[in-house]
């Protein structure tokens, strides 16, 4: 057995029995005891689901407004000509193009946290599949990312929305915001994302649908969250 580092040690005499099930205002508590970090560490959620994603109707994906913002700069990037290339510069877009905007990123400037395109952009868009799908920024009609609004979608992306997408392990986690956020705003988004995981429920999940809630920080252990609180799971 590997000797522990005194961080270690420490660590796990701060945290007790580890089979401990916290209440969220606990957890985050626990979290700002333990930081040893000087950077404003992300609070990440960690929700384990009853789902093979692998069946069309288990797989659980959307999108979800923070109330409270993610504590990060989202840089969009939106497809669009004229009018609507307009309103989404106005909207703070920090990229807008067409053909152009393709030639930028088939040279390797792919550096957004989200990619918004307008329906008639599509056939543009549709080229970078192989470049956009496999970061998971192809635009969707079904998370609002491909829309005649462009406007509003930058407002939501640059504002605290979030997609979420459960992994093959029926794993789906975010980050809620950073240590430096309040308790309440903390606790505010972590039930807002919550509530959208068990909106989305799909028709094919099984048994027990919310499993196992885990709450942690960048650098921090996982704490599991009583999933007893938890309204509807």
């Amino acid at each position: 057995m590997a000797k522990q580092t005194k961080k270690q040690k420490s660590l796990n005499e701060k945290l007790g029995d580890n089979l401990k099930l916290y209440g969220v205002g606990e957890a985050l508590q626990a979290l700002r005891d333990l930081k040893t970090t000087k950077f404003d560490e992300t609070i990440e959620v960690a929700m384990n689901l009853g789902v093979d994603p692998r069946h069309a109707d288990q797989m659980v994906r959307g999108m979800v407004s923070l109330p409270a913002g993610t504590g990060k700069t989202v840089r969009v990037a939106v497809f669009a000509k004229g009018d609507k290339a307009a309103e989404a510069l106005a909207a703070g877009a920090d990229k807008v193009g067409a053909e152009d905007l393709m030639d930028d990123m088939q040279a390797g400037n792919l550096d957004y946290d989200r990619v918004i395109a307008t329906p008639d952009m599509m056939g543009v868009v549709g080229r970078l599949g192989k470049l956009l799908g496999p970061k998971g920024l192809m635009p969707n009609p079904k998370l609002g990312t491909v829309t005649p609004n462009v406007a509003q979608a930058v407002k939501d992306a640059k504002g605290g929305q979030i997609e979420f997408r459960v992994e093959k392990q029926g794993i789906i986690h975010a980050g809620i915001g950073k240590m430096s956020f309040s308790d309440a705003d903390l606790t505010t988004n972590f039930g807002a994302f919550v509530d959208a995981i068990i909106k989305a429920k799909p028709s094919g999940a099984k048994g027990k649908y919310v499993r196992k809630v885990t709450l942690s920080s960048s650098m921090g252990p996982g704490l599991k969250i009583d999933t007893a609180q938890l309204t509807n799971a």
